[in-house]
């Protein structure tokens, strides 16, 4: 794949498409700001309604809102995507393509109302990593090996035909946050590839191979991020990794839960039962079932993040 600089050729036929974008967080932006820097014609945005946020429960609008806002777009926040009135107000912009990056899922009278179909980015090599959380889960599973797929809309979830893939390594020590901006900016360039593919109807229907077995990512709950010490250091150094720094793995500390935000492995066998943790000149060690992870980063509830050094000169274990 050639990396995308500068602005596109005016005279491109994805110039003349009238698009629809749907999108909510902060990697959805960058695939819209993508499209809006290379002027294709974004003839509406579709984002969550705005939810109240914080202490004070003031309105808060999501990362795509705000970006759409900033570029005078036209803006639709639907509670309900099966609504007629919705469905009428989306069938009057005439879209010829959607575009779905880390929305929700769509209700067939959606997805199936433009000419050329509705497409959508996943971070992962489909079919592997199908849901709602592919970059934590392949992170927490140790693959050396993730990448990003745009891919046609049909009724399963993630199981439409492969437009374009791409491969991306996943580094050693790299944890999630890391790895989700660089998808966050391949992705953007994918989307774009995929629209002028599109535009020129120049494209591949690939059928995913389900003929192998199939790695899920299912949306991850606070109850999912409790860090089991009974599992081998590598296994465990992978979850800490793949939620950070969110939804952050979490622990108990004399009594106190605490969020475990980097460590490193240690080649120290554990001489005690695992999840025993102990301090030594400034670092903090944990028991595995096999070796000491040292923990580099933590953060108390209510708490500010701070390094071992710095939990140890209020904090005893």
């Amino acid at each position: 794949m050639c990396t995308l600089l500068g602005l596109r050729d005016q005279n491109l036929p994805m110039k003349e498409l009238r698009i629809i974008f749907m999108g909510t967080p902060e990697f959805a932006v960058e695939s819209l700001r993508m499209l809006v820097e290379n002027q294709v014609n974004i003839v509406a945005v579709i984002t969550a309604p705005d939810k109240p946020k914080g202490r004070g429960k003031k309105l808060g609008i999501s990362p795509v809102k705000e970006y759409a806002q900033s570029k005078g777009l036209a803006i639709l926040q639907p509670t309900n995507l099966k609504d007629e009135g919705f469905l009428q107000e989306l069938a009057a912009y005439e879209a010829d393509l959607q575009i779905v990056v880390a929305f929700r899922m769509l209700p067939v009278a959606v997805w199936d109302m433009p000419t050329l179909g509705t497409f959508n980015l996943h971070a992962s090599l489909l079919p592997q990593y199908r849901g709602a959380a592919p970059i934590n889960w392949a992170i927490i599973n140790g693959e050396r090996e993730t990448g990003i797929t745009t891919f046609f809309l049909k009724h399963e979830i993630d199981t439409g035909k492969i437009i374009f893939q791409e491969k991306i390594s996943i580094g050693e020590n790299e944890n999630v946050g890391e790895l989700y901006e660089r998808l966050m900016q391949n992705g953007a360039e994918l989307v774009l590839k995929t629209v002028e593919a599109i535009a020129k109807e120049d494209y591949p229907q690939i059928d995913q191979n389900e003929d192998q077995p199939l790695k899920p990512a299912p949306k991850i709950f606070r109850n999912d991020c409790e860090i089991n010490w009974h599992k081998p250091a590598q296994e465990t150094y992978n979850f800490i990794r793949g939620l950070s720094p969110y939804p952050a793995a979490w622990s108990t500390l004399n009594g106190r839960q605490v969020k475990v935000l980097a460590a490193e492995k240690t080649n120290q066998a554990v001489v005690e039962r695992p999840g025993i943790w102990s301090s030594d000149e400034g670092s903090i060690f944990v028991s595995t079932r096999d070796h000491l992870l040292r923990i580099l980063e933590l953060q108390l509830e209510g708490k500010k993040r701070m390094t071992a050094e710095e939990f140890l000169r209020g904090n005893s274990i």
